[in-house]
Order: structure tokens, then C-alpha cells, then sequence
């Protein structure tokens, strides 16, 4: 029983482990935030409103899901311009962006 116990505890700490994300700095996320406004804002508009991709307000992202958020700016959409950002981007600061966004970036 105190083998099952420990297992237990160990499968728990390592599911904390690989799924805690830290949030980036506060440098870090001056650093997204012009990447947000200048790479994803040539495409989505500089207030997000939308051009060459879809408009990525608040209003426009209600409903979706944070998870289908990130695996797109993750993944990038195939047969699109949409690039994945996997590569280039932690995972802490994809869910960084995509929180911005849903809390509505840029700021009115």
C-alpha cells in the first residue's frame, strides 16, 4: 500500500510539473506585446481588427475556447498564412498572448 501511495504522489507532482506554464517576465512581456502589435498586427490589423487574417478582439474571440486559442497560435492553421509560433515561442508566452487577448487587447 505504501508502494501504491508514493506512486501516487509522484504521478500527482510530475502532472503539476508538466503542466505548471510560468508566466514571462515583465521585460518578456513588453517583448510579446511588440511582437503582438508588429508580427500578429500585420496580418490582424494593428488594433486587431482584423486584414489579411480574422479581427482578434474581445468581442470577436467570446466563445472560443483558451485551449483552441492556444493550440492555433501553437500549431499555426494549416492551408493559411497563420504560422505556428510553437517554435519560437514558449508555451508560457503563447498562453501569455492569448490571455491578452482575451482580455482584450489593445486596451480601448
Amino acid at each position: 500500500m505504501k508502494v501504491y501511495r508514493q506512486a501516487v504522489i509522484l504521478a500527482a507532482l510530475l502532472l503539476i510539473c508538466t503542466t505548471a506554464v510560468a508566466s514571462p517576465d515583465v521585460k518578456r512581456q513588453a517583448q510579446l506585446e511588440h511582437l503582438l502589435a508588429q508580427d500578429c498586427g500585420a496580418c490582424h490589423g494593428l488594433r486587431m481588427t482584423g486584414g489579411l487574417g480574422p479581427e482578434l478582439t474581445r468581442a470577436a474571440l467570446a466563445g472560443k475556447s483558451r485551449d483552441s486559442l492556444i493550440a492555433t497560435v501553437t500549431q499555426g492553421r494549416p492551408g493559411t498564412a497563420m504560422p505556428g509560433w510553437g517554435p519560437l515561442l514558449s508555451p508560457g508566452d503563447i498562453r501569455w498572448l492569448v490571455d491578452l487577448l482575451l482580455q482584450g487587447y489593445p486596451a480601448p
